[in-house]
């Protein structure tokens, strides 16, 4: 794929001596881990996005905050930019690294430090894994909500970064809803508190500004979540349609009926295909697509709602109705859905993975758009949905190896993130913007709004040094992407227009 990225930024950062930068920091921090031999960062050059790589200057491992608070003391002094990283999972290229930064890994902060059943909270550090927080949290019968498909491996500070949902954030929300205090360090090295222990806090909510940021207002060393009591009775229903149109229309059809599914998902054929063969969870693979509903709380609620959801599936067509008959069955149907995406890897030799969200009364129109869109460019698609939220996440099928079917792949992407922007969605729904994206958010947002971001930015890091490059385009990329009009051609922040 094309790299996403503004050449302008490697010109504008100031050139530091490796060994000086290094040698300063060993004295400055002798107990901070430093790797910077070219074979030692080959591990940290992309996120779970590969197609784009780049070799940071050198890569810092931290175990303390006070080495994070020095390291971004000296960075901010130095004029070094600093990009954080947690578990490298992520699919915009938002951890990409600077060849000319350090890269700050906060892998280690790996501690949960307190369950506290009765208030309902876990504090962790950065670094604990999402699925962690629940596993920890299941002997005092609860668990922490927002579930991404990669929670056994994510970070909950890299959930914080891109503001991370999953197949339960219909009912439970994303992680700024589950989230009640981060405690955080600036690039001059302050330590700030966002958000109360209390479910609410005196002043301007930057707990919600900070959560989604990517990285480029602070650094995260402290994560206060809030803990649920586990319902009493979960029941999944597999529903199968003939039309994938069908199967969109009864999503809107649920939730207009005023039923708040724990999770409602759907997957297209070939996405069906692709996850049965992979984890046999028992999906019907003549189905031109599925629906997988689930209804949680005490048993009588979920009964009747398991009834209500029930009539209204063969009202919108559905030619199948399948009850999970036990829990392991429940596990098996969301195992299939949750392992979608390497599930596609093992019938394609590359996937592009999409990530927008859409109102859910425009899910058929996109739908329809989107296998219009894969007829067009010659490529597959397998649709795969967070449908009760609207949030999709198409894969593009192709071979990176077939001349031309990269670039066509990119294409594609883009124009179904233009797609979802013009039934009036958003480019992302949980995976951010990173660098990936940075084009279409010229078509999504107009020169007052990115002005707006950008000073935003400036008030948490006057200097640009945290991850520039990502998330907001520069008002002359977005004149040159020819997706809007610019001020004149120049930013109303003159001291931003090298980022």
């Amino acid at each position: 794929m094309s790299y996403h990225y503004d050449e302008r930024i490697d010109g504008a950062l100031a050139t530091h001596d490796k060994s000086t930068v290094v040698a300063q920091l060993q004295a400055l921090i002798p107990d901070l881990q430093l790797l910077y031999e070219q074979e030692d960062l080959r591990p940290f050059e992309c996120d779970g996005l590969a197609a784009y790589r780049a070799t940071p200057m050198l890569v810092a491992l931290p175990d303390k905050v006070e080495q994070v608070e020095a390291l971004l003391k000296f960075a901010n002094v130095q004029k070094i930019p600093v990009v954080a990283r947690g578990a490298g999972t992520g699919l915009s290229g938002g951890a990409l690294p600077l060849d000319k930064g350090i890269l700050l890994v906060m892998a280690r902060f790996n501690r949960i430090l307190e369950v506290d059943p009765e208030a309902g909270i876990a504090r962790v550090q950065p670094g604990v894994r999402n699925l962690a927080i629940s596993q920890a949290a299941a002997p005092h019968g609860m668990y922490y909500a927002p579930d991404p498909s990669s929670q056994i491996a994510c970070s909950i500070g890299g959930n914080v970064a891109e503001n991370a949902g999953g197949v339960h954030c219909l009912k439970y929300g994303l992680t700024v809803n589950n989230i009640l205090k981060l405690e955080i360090l600036t690039i001059d090295g302050e330590r700030i508190t966002l958000g109360s222990d209390a479910l609410d806090a005196p002043g301007f909510d930057f707990l919600a500004l900070f959560t989604g940021s990517e990285g480029m207002l602070g650094i995260v060393t402290e994560v206060t979540v809030k803990l649920l009591t586990k319902p009493q009775s979960a029941k999944v229903l597999l529903a199968s349609f003939d039309d994938v149109e069908k199967a969109g229309a009864a999503v809107a059809q649920i939730i207009g009926a005023g039923v708040i599914p724990g999770g409602l998902e759907m997957m297209d054929n070939l996405a069906i295909r692709a996850a049965e063969d992979f984890i046999h969870a028992g999906y019907p693979v003549d189905a031109e697509a599925i629906l997988l509903c689930e209804v949680d709380g005490v048993e009588s609620d979920v009964q009747d709602d398991v009834e209500r959801v029930e009539a209204l599936l063969r009202a919108a067509g559905a030619t199948d109705i399948r009850l999970a008959k036990d829990e392991a069955e429940r596990q098996r149907f969301w195992a299939g859905r949750k392992n979608a995406f390497p599930a596609v890897g093992r019938i394609s030799p590359d996937y592009y993975c999409m990530d927008g969200t859409i109102p859910r009364r425009e899910l058929p129109r996109v739908l329809k758009g989107i296998e219009d869109l894969s007829n067009e460019y010659g490529l597959r698609v397998a649709n795969v949905f967070h449908a009760g939220d609207g949030n999709m996440h198409p894969l593009i099928l192709f071979d990176a190896n077939a001349p031309g079917e990269t670039e066509r792949a990119e294409a594609l992407g883009a124009k179904i993130l233009e797609l979802c922007v013009a039934v009036g969605g958003s480019i992302t729904g949980e995976h951010g913007v990173g660098r990936e994206k940075i084009n279409q958010m010229c078509a999504q947002f107009n020169s007052d709004e990115l002005s707006f971001f950008h000073a935003l930015k400036a008030a948490f890091d006057p200097g640009g040094l945290l991850n520039p490059g990502k998330n907001v385009p520069t008002l002359h990329r977005c004149a040159e992407f020819g997706s809007m009009h610019v001020h004149h051609g120049a930013l109303p922040f003159p001291e931003l227009e090298r980022f």
